[in-house]
């Protein structure tokens, strides 16, 4: 009998995780800090398939066996060096032949490997569990304001403090806004987006206060899981505030490339309605001259001043100026400091 186990987030650092599903099933989704060493292919397992569907299941292992037995010395010499004496846990879709398979020739050649109860599945019943309801493993600051002001700057600098920060648009590979993919391709899909967030709130430092960015439901086109919008909107709130000539500039140094320039026309035209006609052409005009800093301005008075936080139905629990983002942790430490003196 092969040896299985029960996921639990452990067996993440003290195990080499091995999926042995096909590229395409891999790049979809999979297990934080998985390789992939597929058993089939991707046009092997539709051939599987469709011979199991139509034949019955002995055909359906009597040709795998044939396709993939020939791979078994590679695969075992591949995971071995991948494992550099660790021991290894195996999954395929959902704990069925193709990772008990691999465990069983790993077993042969001497090694210590374990297969995941109910696979990928199983793990993403704990990913999808975990958002809904969403308890976070410490409370959440959740910082808003007007495009351009730095919020994602300023986040990525007070990680770099040591601060908990978890990055929904760097995750979500898009900026959240009409111009957000420039420079970006979100080739995520869901699934993914919701295991990268799930694996950034469990690597968090205990006890420390989260910080993340406003958003909305969706960021491009994937949705935040579960409850965990309803949850930031009930927690702590911080508006950050800088000068529109500050903005500006921050728009100009972010999206101000040549290479952005026809992604820029792109999303300009699809706000075509929103800016209205006047608005749209001398926008479109200081794009054409490449005029950057009439463009932004053009597009913060016009476009983003007005759809953003055009009204909100909540207060804010302070202010932080991001003129200067040293200045802005300073204001944002002593405020973290006097909640927590609070609660004493």
């Amino acid at each position: 009998m092969i040896k299985t186990t029960p996921f639990h987030e452990s067996l993440l650092e003290t195990h080499l995780v091995v999926d042995v599903r096909t590229p395409l099933e891999y790049e979809e989704d999979h297990l934080p800090g998985a390789i992939n060493v597929p058993l089939l292919t991707n046009e092997e397992r539709v051939e599987i398939g469709t011979i199991y569907k139509q034949t019955g299941p002995l055909e359906a292992r009597r040709r795998g066996l044939h396709l993939t037995a020939h791979r078994f010395p590679a695969m075992v010499e591949e995971i071995a060096r991948a494992a550099a004496g660790r021991p290894i846990l195996v999954y395929c879709w959902r704990g069925g032949l193709r990772s008990k398979t691999v465990v069983s020739i790993l077993d042969l050649a001497g090694f210590d490997a374990v297969q995941l109860q109910g696979g990928h599945k199983a793990f993403r019943h704990l990913v999808l569990s975990s958002f809904d309801p969403f308890t976070p493993p410490a409370p959440l600051v959740v910082l808003h304001g007007m495009t351009g002001v730095g919020k994602t700057t300023f986040l990525l600098q007070l990680a770099r403090a040591g601060h908990a920060v978890v990055d929904l648009e760097g995750l979500a590979r898009h900026r959240g806004s009409a111009f957000g993919e420039l420079g970006l391709r979100q080739d995520i899909s869901q699934k993914r987006f919701e295991t990268l967030l799930w694996d950034a709130f469990r690597r968090l430092p205990a006890g420390c206060p989260i910080l993340l960015e406003g958003e909305s439901r969706r960021i491009g086109r994937l949705t935040l899981p579960g409850n965990l919008y309803d949850v930031m909107r009930g927690s702590v709130k911080l508006w950050c505030e800088a000068s529109v000539a500050t903005r500006v500039a921050r728009l100009t140094e972010e999206y101000g490339r040549p290479e952005y320039r026809d992604g820029m026309a792109g999303a300009l035209e699809r706000i075509r309605k929103k800016l209205g006609g006047d608005n749209y052409e001398a926008i479109k005009g200081h794009l054409d001259r490449w005029e950057m800093e009439p463009f932004m301005e053009g597009l913060i008075r016009h476009y983003y001043d007005k759809l953003y936080y055009k009204t909100r139905d909540w207060v804010e629990d302070a202010i932080i100026s991001l003129e200067d983002f040293s200045s802005g942790e300073r204001e944002l430490n002593a405020f973290l400091a006097s909640r927590q003196q609070a609660a004493v």
